[in-house]
């Protein structure tokens, strides 16, 4: 039978450095791949003198990887980093070169303190994802759960905005994260440690790099459950969190017409595919009720994501309406799942479903 990924890593992890430490310990490890019965990796060291002195483990490397059954061939490259940033302050932003290549690591790991991890997907923009993530946050938290929210859509962070965060996360010790508190919910977004207006404009590796960070150097505390906010479409942050993150499963949400339904369907196989539990779905923007005369609208069909679950054998977890008060709350940082009324029931029935099906 071919190796895994995961044992070819698990292989070379304890081979001792000369400074003592294992290969797995030291943190030079990067990029770690399989594919085809070829390894290839990356050994990031300080400079030259660095790499001459890492030879032999370079060479007990390749020889452990090549003695496993269907590794044919073993690339390994070295290199040095740019550049060190500065020591933190103490108290200051955290100096944790966010977006650096991702740790190797031996498979998903929980996050310590964390009970529930669901992720939030849509397959495609638009949908109203983000905004659904937030409201159910919220609702989960009225509902007397410790709940937690990253926003991982590392180019488009909205959830600062959206939960009216506005404050710079500290690190007193230059190693860790503190998130911040809204709304009762814990809270951390690669938007908090960047200006608004700021791109972000990086590789796959950085992204997936940033990803692991804001999931292990996040003093999460203890939670219940953590919503992850994922980007559009079946990318490098989704497949990330599911190799690096115990993922207990993913919510789908989608509006209820066929585009965006083809894409909610790649990205169930998606999951599929890295064997994550699709929890259910969700249809947004299900209906719209006239405020003056009270008709109801269906703008982009209805029914859809519901028969669509009905077809996969997958639960529907409930519909949400599209409102005027749902957009203007969350320009103004104020989730409308923290008042009264229609659309915060619906998103109290989505939390309520989460926490009957012990997912919270």
């Amino acid at each position: 039978m071919s190796v895994t990924r995961e044992v070819a890593l698990g292989e070379i992890s304890d081979i001792a450095l000369p400074d003592g430490k294992t290969l797995a310990a030291a943190d030079i490890l990067r990029a770690f791949t399989l594919e085809s019965g070829t390894v290839r990796f990356v050994l990031e060291v300080a400079d030259a003198g660095a790499a001459k002195a890492l030879a032999p483990v370079e060479a007990e490397a390749r020889r452990r990887l090549l003695a496993l059954e269907g590794v044919d061939d073993v690339q390994i490259v070295m290199t040095a980093p740019a550049g060190k940033p500065a020591a933190p302050a103490r108290g200051d932003a955290p100096s944790l070169k966010i977006g650096r290549h991702p740790t190797a690591q031996a498979g998903p790991q929980p996050v310590p303190g964390v009970r529930s991890i669901i992720a939030i997907g849509s397959g495609k923009g638009g949908v109203g994802k983000s905004t659904l993530t937030s409201n159910l946050a919220v609702a989960l938290a009225r509902a007397g759960r410790k709940v937690g929210l990253l926003d991982a859509d590392i180019y488009g962070p909205s959830q600062p905005r959206m939960m009216g965060v506005s404050g710079r996360p500290a690190s007193p010790d230059g190693q860790r994260i503190e998130p911040l508190r809204a709304h009762g919910v814990t809270m951390m977004s690669i938007g908090l440690m960047l200006k608004e207006s700021e791109a972000v404009v990086w590789r796959g590796p950085m992204l997936m790099g940033a990803l692991q960070q804001l999931l292990q150097q996040v003093n999460w505390g203890e939670l219940d459950i953590l919503l992850i906010d994922l980007p559009p479409g079946t990318g490098d942050v989704q497949l990330s969190l599911c190799q690096k993150a115990a993922v207990t499963g993913a919510i789908i949400v989608s509006t209820p017409q066929d585009v965006a339904l083809l894409d909610a369907r790649r990205a169930i196989d998606m999951f599929n595919k890295l064997k994550t539990p699709v929890l259910g779905l969700v249809e947004n923007m299900s209906s719209y009720v006239c405020p003056k005369c009270g008709h109801e609208a269906h703008l982009f069909g209805h029914g859809g994501v519901a028969e669509d679950a009905r077809k996969m054998d997958l639960p529907f977890l409930g519909e949400i309406p599209l409102q005027l008060e749902i957009r203007l709350a969350g320009d103004e940082g104020r989730p409308v799942a923290l008042g009264e009324g229609d659309v915060s029931d619906a998103y109290a029935r989505l939390a309520d479903r989460l926490i009957k099906g012990g997912l919270a």
